[in-house]
């Protein structure tokens, strides 16, 4: 009895992970690649939009070339980091991409 219900459970556990890997498959990603390029699109967009802003606001107010200098220098760093953060992000899409389909290639694919 107690035989039974260890193999029942690793029946179990397995069925679930060859449900998941095939469930990995359905995943269409492209669709997902392409979701993700647009959302690191609006971002760029948002984020340019807002340092386009804070330059239009120098123009109206007095601000020392010391201040504008730094400002920009925070802006080249913001767009810099942002566009590290997003081709980490493709990144990743693309590792958990190959090893989705490495498991379900492994689990009878």
């Amino acid at each position: 009895m107690h035989k039974n219900l260890v193999v029942m459970v690793a029946a179990m556990c397995l069925g679930a992970c060859l449900a998941g890997a095939a469930r990995a498959q359905d995943v269409d990603w492209g669709a997902q690649r392409r979701q993700l390029k647009q959302q690191q699109k609006l971002e760029l967009d948002s984020l340019k939009a807002q340092q386009h802003n804070m330059k239009q606001s120098w123009s109206s107010g007095h601000i020392s070339s010391a201040e504008r200098s730094r400002a920009e220098h925070q802006m080249q760093r913001e767009l810099r980091d942002l566009k590290q953060r997003q081709k980490d992000a493709m990144q990743d899409l693309k590792d958990h991409e190959k090893a989705m389909k490495e498991m379900h290639h492994a689990y009878g694919g």
